[in-house]
């Protein structure tokens, strides 16, 4: 980890304290400059003729290096492209994604960071974040007391076990937590060097990789049960010495897997699960903002039909219901209004293989006294007659013709949620959801789509990602000094979201804001969380604390600092 400290000077700037000199300060992401370094910098670290002559300005590099960006062709290119720089330059890499953000993102994080796990060991170039691996379990300290910065605010923790939807790509979940950290730079003003991507290499159960000479991750198949529990919670404890003040924010993890840490750490620690708590926050958000968009009634009004019943689809689901109860509704009244379904369709009492989270949402066969089939989602839809419809099913295509129909005729304005990632996976394409109910729907998307047209007029399509909540989320954990995550927290991050939505573009029928207004909505998330926190009596700050200020004065910035040599910086 580069050395320095950070101060400021008589004149009340910013200064940065190094030792470092020449090559080693160049080798340095954090601290390197490039061209940006000044005469007298040069000077005193010994960097001249180790650069080329020309200062650069910040924004000039940021102009050449879009240039460079440019001339790649292929998505996964592009994506190696920047993360190279991340490596080498950090300060440019966020400054380069800030003033290209919309065009960016998508780039190092979703949709094309799935390539970019799938293809992790082959294009492994330079270290980031910590790799705990099973076999070394005996040293957790050594594996976690790496050369990294001891203030973390926050560890984004994956074991790769079901990333996007293409499944266990052990080792290539790190590029998923890495993506996170960028994420949470850009999008929420999170320092990135108080965010540490860690990687639970437990093994894989995927063939391909085991088979595959290239792959950087233990060569074992994926450890299980006690063994597993054991090694996490071994884990957890060892991280909660050496970075008391860190959030845990779990990426990736299989079904059982993620629903148990959740429920095991969330009354102790502040954890939170992106996949479970922030998809299903997130689209409670897109839920709020469809009901005030179509004069739609109140959350109790509705009818869901999840198509999906993974770790993903019982967040949802989750999220919901507590939502719902939070307006005054019994659980079982709340529970009512959901038919969730599997790859054999609606889940009953009578489905085979339900997990514990699963059960609780298997309908009773005395409701389905009138149905005449339920294996099917068009004849769940017939029959349930959703308000609203959300798919994390991964099953391309599900939402066909017939069952979108089937649903335009139960609601005037249908909502219509296909949520799977990548978009090669979604159960639909916003285009023929238009189509198909005559311009009615409101749709959101798990991925970025194109603009649609109807009827002459062009609508931008909404993207329903967790990245929508997850910075803002943390960042208000994070200034509030959270003791732990509630449901209300949740739920009153989702409702900032919507309202920022629905204040931001009132005439609009997005349900999202665009990625663009990223760092404004999750000030205001952040804000949000941050006085639910409070509320709940779970902030670790003093009562004078004013979060609203706390929040703009910890917002980082990529911008370069005026560079003193110290040798006392060890």
């Amino acid at each position: 980890m580069a050395k320095f400290e950070i101060s400021d000077s008589e004149a009340g700037n910013k200064v940065l304290k190094t030792s470092l000199r020449g090559k080693d300060l160049l080798a340095s992401p954090v601290l390197n400059k490039g061209n940006a370094f000044s005469l007298e910098e040069r000077i005193d670290f010994g960097l001249l003729g180790l650069l080329p002559n020309a200062e650069e300005t910040l924004d000039q590099q940021v102009q050449r290096h879009y240039k460079q960006y440019c001339g790649f062709q292929t998505d996964l290119e592009k994506n190696i492209y920047l993360n190279v720089l991340l490596n080498n330059n950090e300060t440019l890499f966020f400054k380069l994604l800030s003033a290209n953000l919309e065009e960016m993102l998508p780039i190092v994080y979703t949709p094309t960071v799935g390539l970019a796990v799938e293809e992790f060991s082959l294009q492994f170039r330079r270290e980031r974040g910590l790799y705990v691996s099973y076999p070394h379990r005996q040293n957790m300290v050594a594996l976690l007391g790496g050369d990294v910065n001891t203030d973390i605010d926050l560890m984004v923790i994956t074991d790769g076990g079901a990333v996007l939807g293409i499944g266990d790509q052990g080792l290539g979940g790190m590029a998923i937590s890495v993506g996170k950290m960028i994420v949470y730079a850009m999008c929420a003003g999170i320092d990135p060097q108080r965010i540490l991507p860690v990687q639970l290499d437990v093994g894989t159960d995927n063939e391909m990789l085991l088979a595959d000479g290239t792959y950087l991750g233990w060569h074992h198949k994926r450890v299980h049960g006690k063994a597993y529990d054991d090694f996490v919670d071994h884990f957890v404890r060892e991280a909660q010495r050496l970075y008391p003040n860190a959030i845990l924010h779990w990426e990736d993890f299989q079904r059982e897997d993620a629903s148990r840490i959740l429920k095991r750490y969330q009354d102790n620690i502040c954890s939170f699960n992106d996949d479970m708590q922030g998809t299903g926050a997130v689209t409670l958000a897109c839920v709020y903002a469809a009901l005030h968009r179509g004069q739609l009634g109140s959350l109790v009004d509705q009818r869901f039909v999840i198509h999906g019943a993974g770790a993903a689809a019982i967040g949802i689901a989750d999220q919901l219901i507590d939502a719902i109860v939070a307006e005054g509704s019994s659980l079982e009244d709340a529970k009512a209004q959901f038919w969730l379904l599997n790859r054999e369709g609606l889940l009953t009492e009578q489905s085979a293989s339900l997990n514990v989270e699963q059960a609780r949402y298997a309908r009773p066969l005395s409701d389905l006294e009138d149905w005449d089939s339920w294996e099917s989602l068009l004849k769940v839809v017939e029959n349930a007659q959703p308000t609203i419809l959300i798919g994390c099913s991964t099953a391309t295509g599900a939402f066909d013709q017939p069952v979108v129909q089937a649903m335009a005729k139960n609601t005037p304005v249908p909502v219509i949620l296909p949520l799977s990632n990548p978009s090669s996976k979604s159960e639909a394409v916003p285009q023929d959801l238009y189509n198909w109910t005559d311009g009615k729907a409101l749709v959101a998307m798990g991925s970025p789509f194109d603009d649609v047209t109807w009827q002459e007029q062009s609508y931008p399509v909404a993207q329903c990602n967790n990245a929508f909540i997850y910075p803002g989320l943390s960042f208000g954990l994070v200034v509030s000094r959270a003791e732990k995550l509630t449901s209300n927290v949740l739920i009153a991050a989702s409702k900032a979201l919507a309202a920022y939505a629905i204040e931001d573009d009132a005439k609009s029928s997005r349900l999202l804001p665009p990625l663009s207004y990223f760092p404004a909505y999750s000030a205001k998330i952040a804000l949000a969380v941050a006085e639910a926190v409070r509320a709940e009596g779970h902030a670790r700050v003093a009562d004078s604390v004013d979060f609203a200020e706390s929040i703009a004065q910890q917002f980082w910035q990529p911008e370069y600092l005026d560079y003193h040599f110290d040798p006392a910086v060890a």
